[in-house]
């Protein structure tokens, strides 16, 4: 190709990259939607035998929850759901992240049978995002454990009027840490939380309210971003607590696992891989086609388990984000 030519061919390609971004920057001024993609967390309900065995509960409609049932604020994505039962009516809390102001809230959806879920409200919205929801009871009080992580501490809130209103209570620790997860277990209170995908760190006290202190073998996993970061709520079974973990490699919750935490002291630390792992996965289509990252599983009976969950999908829409 000679001097001339690769000039013109040049010329060409830097003609249509300007008409290409002056014609989307024009579109987008005068109203043109492009085609483009967001993120399409939405919520199921899962149901299984055990806390290591999870498939779509043959009695609900999944997605059970998504941005189209979030009625208060314009919503991108619902997602990391927690419930609760109380008085015969199921309870679920779950991040909702508000396109208007680009940062997470907590929804509210209650269910007569756990299934079939309808939309409520928020019921939190801070000045900073919020997600991960950990709710749980406690003396006939219910808490919740936001993530908080753009604040740069881990804290706690009481149900003032459960379930729509919630006040703050008080910092538990400080630190950039994400999906804290919290159980109480022989006596004490434990969280699991991650300041990485990669390492798994955990703290404990004698009281809610504190001191909190950090395991003398903490951080527990370092470098492994398959099996550290929490992934929904520690259940105790058969007398030893069970975690899961999203796996985050090479992208951020693949799926999730499962382990038994064989031992758990103040000084000693030791956990056991599920047979059963992955517990979670992508279905290869649908509303959780490419990932699944948390779930809060419930015992219900002799043998029986429900579980929230979320699936991840591409969303391709007609929009201004490309």
């Amino acid at each position: 190709m000679n001097v001339k030519t690769t000039l013109k061919v040049t010329g060409l390609i830097l003609g249509f990259l300007t008409t290409f971004i002056l014609g989307t920057q024009i579109g987008k001024s005068g109203g043109i939607p492009f085609i483009g993609k967001k993120h399409g967390y939405s919520i199921g309900i899962y149901s299984g035998t055990s806390p290591f065995e999870f498939h779509p509960a043959a009695n609900a409609k999944n997605p059970v929850l998504s941005s189209k049932d979030v009625t208060d604020v314009p919503a991108e994505f619902v997602a990391d759901p927690f419930m609760v039962i109380e008085d015969n009516t199921w309870y679920m809390f779950f991040e909702v992240m508000n396109a208007r102001t680009n940062q997470g809230d907590i929804g509210l959806a209650t269910s007569s049978d756990g299934f079939n879920w309808t939309y409520r409200q928020i019921v939190l919205d801070e000045s900073v995002h919020l997600s991960y929801p950990h709710v749980f009871k406690w003396n006939d009080r219910y808490y919740m454990i936001p993530e908080t992580s753009h604040a740069y501490y881990v804290c706690l809130y009481e149900a003032i009027d459960f379930p729509t209103k919630w006040s703050f209570v008080k910092v538990l620790f400080w630190g950039d840490f994400y999906d804290s997860s919290i159980f109480h277990y022989e006596g004490r209170w434990w969280i699991f939380t991650s300041d990485r995908d990669d390492v798994l760190r955990l703290f404990h006290t004698n009281d809610l309210m504190g001191p909190w202190m950090e395991h003398t073998k903490s951080p527990l996993i370092v470098h492994n971003a398959h099996i550290a970061r929490p992934g929904g709520r520690v259940v105790i079974y058969n007398g030893q607590p069970v975690r899961y973990t999203q796996d985050c490699d090479p992208v951020y919750g693949i799926q999730v696992q499962a382990f038994r935490i064989t031992e758990l002291t103040t000084e000693s630390y030791q956990e056991q891989r599920a047979s059963m792992n992955p517990i979670l996965k992508g279905s290869g289509s649908g509303w959780n086609a490419q990932r699944m990252h948390h779930i809060d599983p419930h015992r219900i009976g002799d043998n029986q388990w429900i579980a929230c969950v979320d699936g991840y999908r591409v969303l391709r829409t007609l929009g201004f984000k490309l």
